[in-house]
């Protein structure tokens, strides 16, 4: 597992200037202070080892400021999978001593450097290879690939026993290494971009120096488009690990088959105007005047892998069809860079923070935040997020922009960046996904089909009311807003009553702010009569934050006056209930009436 999405834990208030030093270093490192023990940091949690432990199994890079002992003990009873783990770094708490513990050759020992640089501390590296050779042969550099580390160990053995290496193939960083290289050496390590089957005393290493151009008709199925293109690659005994990118026509750039693929096969996409396909017809082996007539160059797949690897690469698969598709192979000299050739397209994550408390966030979330250039959103949102490195660009806005702050993120994504548009709760939860859609379908604008669009859930505030009371959405409910800036109040009446009538838990959103104070008292007025008096009523404030409050009240004597933007309420069905005791908890029971617990547990 790469490390991404790094971490570092502080345990106590003397570590915080090494942490704030690391974090203006490191680009989308997250500080989380223990609570009670840490007086400021954007984030906290409350138990260490648990943590440490949700952490590690989301995959998360962690850097300890703290003792190794403390790093150990929390992901010990975790370790299964070698190959499979993020990096742990244990950062000594006076910063003169940076180890990694794990993940070492999966970017740890990388990230571990770049941390002794930036505190000018003493990197301990106790990784073998590394060690005698200073090389990482499992952790080689980007665009190169590793495919047979399961016979990664037996050959390391054999080096550091003495043996010679034999070097196939042309790659600077094994060449240039200190490892002993002999023509005659009873190891070997072959760079190369076929299928070839490694053993324990050879080692292979896939370089990205493989264009795949693609070519379909509208509504192409990914289905088809993936068979025909593994068909090539197998048939030519291609290796998929030494894909650089996949490139098509510009006008393509909507198409979904394409973008699947590319996303099944762990590449890039990019995209050429047919213009530039055009300048390659002297080198095409199938130039066709009908695709020149549709789309305006001789060829569209051959064209686009040829003008990826650029003028000294060369086609070596030559276009191969399918029903409704098209697809050739080109290979460079050199490895590809996708970032200098064609158009990229830029994405758009819709990502739901939650409630506010980060323990809530997704780990979803927080990579698509880590992997963002750009931020957009209201700026009481872009608070929650906590650090964020000056390397990401924010963009804030206003209470009230909701439809700018939408636009804004779909043209910045549609420049190639990679935006996330950040949400309180989950962004298709009265919130900003449906928002960002509708622009999508009213407005059409042409640049902003260059954009992918991901939505990334989040814990809703009534999933949260609810978890922190007990179990009151136990059965049937509904959620509705009492704002009528964007629905008419007939309308929000008219589902006031019939949430009523069917006997639903009701979540109300925006119940009430300072200037619009009528509308609770109106909802109340309407579910008031069809509960029981003593019917629970939940009224949660700044869920997830330090200033949460959440209290129960019988719906006929709840007082509207205790409510603001910031507060969820919930108000029970007939079937709702409190229980008596220290923790009074809500809940609704799952059956009706005389259902009993025999017949509940067997139908569940």
């Amino acid at each position: 597992m790469k490390t991404s999405h790094p971490v570092i834990i502080v345990l106590n208030d003397a570590s915080m200037p090494i942490a704030q030093t690391v974090a203006g270093a490191i680009d989308g490192l997250e500080i989380h202070g223990l609570e009670k023990r840490v007086g400021s940091a954007p984030f906290f949690f409350t138990e260490t080892i648990t943590h440490l432990q949700k952490l590690f199994t989301e995959g998360r890079s962690i850097i300890g400021v703290c003792a190794s002992g403390i790093l150990i003990r929390a992901i010990g009873p975790l370790l299964a999978n070698k190959g499979n783990e993020p990096a742990v770094i244990a950062v000594a708490q006076d910063g003169k001593t940076v180890v990694p513990l794990l993940g070492g050759h999966h970017g740890g020992n990388k990230l571990a450097g770049d941390i002794a640089h930036c505190l000018d501390a003493t990197l301990a590296l106790t990784t073998a290879s590394e060690t005698v050779f200073e090389i990482a042969l499992d952790d080689p550099p980007t665009a190169y690939h590793l495919a047979n580390p399961e016979h990664l160990k037996p050959f390391a053995s054999a080096l550091l026993a003495g043996e010679q290496v034999s070097l196939k193939g042309d790659a600077a960083w094994l060449s240039t290494s200190a490892l002993p290289i002999d023509t005659q050496g009873n190891l070997t390590l072959t760079v190369s971009e076929f299928q070839e089957t490694g053993s324990p005393d050879h080692l292979i290493y896939n370089p990205e120096r493989l264009a795949v151009g693609v070519g379909c008709e509208r509504g192409c199925t990914s289905e088809e488009l993936e068979a025909l293109v593994r068909t090539t690659l197998s048939e030519a005994n291609l290796a998929q690990a030494s894909i650089a990118l996949m490139g098509s026509v510009d006008l393509k750039c909507d198409e979904p088959a394409i973008t699947a693929v590319a996303t099944a096969l762990g590449c890039p996409t990019r995209y050429f105007s047919a213009e530039r396909l055009e300048e390659e017809t002297p080198r095409l082996a199938n130039p066709s005047e009908v695709v020149f007539n549709a789309v305006g160059c001789h060829g569209v797949a051959e064209a686009a892998a040829l003008s990826a690897v650029g003028s000294d690469g060369n086609l070596i698969v030559e276009k191969r069809k399918s029903l409704r598709a098209t697809c050739a192979i080109a290979k460079s000299k050199q490895i590809i860079h996708p970032n200098t050739v064609g158009r990229a397209k830029g994405s758009l994550a819709v990502v739901g923070l939650g409630p506010g408390k980060l323990d809530w966030r997704t780990s979803e979330a927080s990579a698509h935040i880590a992997n963002a250039t750009d931020l957009v959103g209201y700026q009481g949102y872009l608070d929650l997020i906590g650090n964020i490195p000056a390397t990401k660009t924010q963009h804030a806005y206003g209470l009230g922009e909701e439809t700018t702050r939408v636009d804004a993120a779909l043209d910045i994504a549609a420049t190639g960046k990679n935006v996330a548009l950040i949400c309180s709760g989950d962004p298709g939860i009265y919130a900003m996904a449906s928002l960002v859609f509708e622009r999508l379908d009213h407005i059409r604008k042409s640049d902003w089909k260059w954009v992918d669009i991901t939505v990334s859930p989040g814990i809703s505030a009534l999933q949260a009311a609810a978890a922190r009371i007990g179990a009151p959405l136990g059965h049937d409910f509904c959620a509705i807003s009492l704002s009528d800036l964007l629905t008419p109040w007939p309308v929000i009446e008219r589902r006031l009553e019939a949430a009523a009538t069917g006997d639903f838990v009701v979540a109300l959103y925006n119940p009430a702010s300072q200037k619009r104070r009528n509308q609770l008292v109106r909802a109340l007025e309407i579910l008031t009569p069809r509960r029981n008096p003593d019917t629970p009523v939940i009224a949660a404030r700044h869920l997830g934050r330090p200033e949460e409050t959440i209290s129960v009240h019988p719906i006929a004597d709840f007082d509207p006056e205790i409510v603001d933007m910031s507060t969820l309420v919930l108000i029970g069905s007939t079937e709702t209930r409190q229980m008596e005791g220290a923790q009074n908890w809500v809940y609704t029971p799952r059956g009706y009436g005389d259902k009993s617990p025999a017949k509940e547990k067997a139908t569940s």
